[in-house]
């Protein structure tokens, strides 16, 4: 599938990192969208069309994790990606044994990232 195709969601409650990943993921060639909750994200008509999920794991209202786990429910495999400025080993583990990809602390690398995308992509 070509880039342009493959539409990456970025789910944080903060702006400038949820437009930070928007803007790369724009500048590498997949077509993005920005949301600034869960909530949002899943009132959306980009669940089908979204190839690669990145949320943020402490958001009001529902979790990145807590995200991931009603797409499931709902029969929604999306690879997702968590990122969190707040790491803690027993999260992660938890998160990699419910289907979770990655697991980044912020800040990550760039290079941390796209590494993470092209693994949930096969690519």
């Amino acid at each position: 599938m070509p880039k342009t195709q493959t539409l990456i969601s970025v789910v944080d409650d903060d702006e400038s990192m949820r437009e930070a990943i928007r803007g790369l993921m724009k500048s590498l060639g997949y077509t993005a969208v920005a949301f600034a909750s869960a909530e949002e994200f899943l009132s959306s008509c980009q669940i089908p069309r979204t190839s690669c999920l990145i949320t943020d794991v402490q958001m009001p209202g529902i979790t990145g994790l807590e995200l991931h786990h009603r797409l499931l429910a709902a029969g929604k495999i999306i690879p997702t990606i968590l990122i969190t400025a707040y790491p803690d080993d027993s999260a992660r583990e938890r998160a990699l044994g419910d289907g979770v990809v990655s697991y980044l602390s912020k800040p990550f690398d760039e290079n941390d990232l796209l590494t993470c995308i092209r693994s949930s992509l096969n690519i």
